[in-house]
């Protein structure tokens, strides 16, 4: 993927991607997906590669992004679990070596 700013906010690109300035200072937003180190990435953000954060990762189960947290009956979340249905599996070798799982 390539692009270039010739203006602010103003990118001149090859692909049917937009990117766009935020509505937040600073920020640019691209309606697409976006490959790092690679050209077919199959979700929003796909990183092949290492990355390096030197801020926080804000993910949804993290109890930050959550109010009213209290504890369960353990008894009846364990009837629940029994109703789970349980798999294993392996990773298709294609899939594993793309993301370097060495034990699928």
């Amino acid at each position: 993927f390539f692009f270039q700013a010739s203006n602010p906010g103003q990118f001149e690109n090859d692909s049917d991607g937009l990117w766009q300035r935020g509505h937040v200072p600073e920020t640019i937003v691209y309606h697409g997906r976006v490959g790092i180190n690679t050209d077919a990435p199959d979700e929003a953000l796909v990183v092949c590669g290492n990355a390096k954060v030197m801020g926080r990762v804000m993910h949804p189960s993290d109890s930050r992004a959550k109010q009213n947290i209290r504890e369960v009956d353990t008894n009846e979340q364990l009837k629940r679990i029994t109703q789970m249905r349980l798999v294993e599996y392996d990773y298709k070798p294609e899939f594993a070596s793309v993301m370097g799982i060495k034990n699928t």
